[in-house]
C-alpha cells in the first residue's frame, strides 16, 4: 500500500461542499490520473463518501482511498470503519498513530518542525506530511534531508502545477493538492477537475 501511494505520487485532498460534491471531485480527479484520494473530515458525511469510493474502486488496486483532517481518536476509528486505507491529519497525534498501527493502517501526520518530524518518525509514521507546505517551501525538504536523509516527506498546502516539479526535485516522496483541484467547478463544472488533474500529473512527470 505504501509503495502504491508513492508510485501514484499525487494526493487529491477532497473538501466537498456536500457529500455528492466530494464524490464527483474524487471521481473526476481519478479520471485525470490522481489516484490517491484523501477525503477530508471537513466534508459533510465524509465517512459515507469514503465508503462509497472504497466500494466503487475496490477492483482497481491503483486507486487508494483515505481520510484527511482526522483530528481525534473517534474520527480515526470512524474512518477506519468506513474502509479508509490511510489517515492524514494536520498535526501529529500519538493516539491516532497507535490506532492506525493496531489496525495495520497508515498514518501521515502534519509536521512543520524538526522535532515534530522526528517524534512522528520515532512513533512509526512512514510518511510525514509537511504542513503548511506553502509556508515551508521546497528548500525545507532539502534542509531536513541533510541531517535526516531517509525521512519520507509529503508537502500539502501550497503545491501547484507551477511548483510541483520543484517539490519533486527537492526530494518530496509525494505531494498533496487541494483547493486548486476544484477551483473552477462552480464556473466550468467537474470536467475542470479532470483537466487540472491531467495537467498536474503532466507537471509531475515532467
Amino acid at each position: 500500500m505504501l509503495e502504491q501511494l508513492k508510485r501514484n505520487y499525487a494526493f487529491a485532498v477532497i473538501r466537498g461542499k456536500t457529500a455528492e460534491d466530494a464524490l464527483e471531485i474524487a471521481r473526476h480527479a481519478i479520471i485525470g490520473g490522481i489516484k490517491n484520494i484523501e477525503v477530508t473530515y471537513s466534508t459533510p458525511d465524509a465517512s459515507r463518501v469514503i465508503k462509497t469510493l472504497v466500494d466503487e474502486y475496490s477492483s482497481d488496486d491503483t486507486v487508494v482511498i483515505g481520510a484527511g483532517t482526522v483530528m481525534t481518536k473517534a474520527l480515526a476509528e470512524e474512518a477506519l470503519a468506513a474502509g479508509a486505507q490511510f489517515l492524514v491529519s494536520p498535526h501529529f497525534s500519538a493516539e491516532i498513530q497507535e490506532i492506525a498501527k493496531e489496525a495495520g493502517n497508515l498514518y501521515f501526520p502534519g509536521c512543520a518542525t524538526v522535532t515534530e518530524i522526528v517524534t512522528a518518525m520515532e512513533a512509526g509514521c512512514s510518511i510525514i506530511k509537511l504542513f503548511p507546505g506553502g509556508s515551508l517551501g521546497p528548500h525545507f525538504i532539502k534542509d531536513i534531508h541533510g541531517p535526516i536523509p531517509d525521512v519520507a516527506l509529503m508537502p500539502s498546502g501550497g503545491v501547484s502545477i507551477e511548483n510541483v516539479a520543484a517539490w519533486k526535485a527537492a526530494g518530496a516522496c509525494a505531494v498533496g493538492v487541494g483547493s486548486a483541484l476544484s477551483a473552477k467547478v462552480a464556473t466550468e463544472g467537474y470536467s475542470s477537475v479532470t483537466a487540472f488533474a491531467k495537467a498536474f500529473m503532466a507537471a509531475v512527470e515532467g
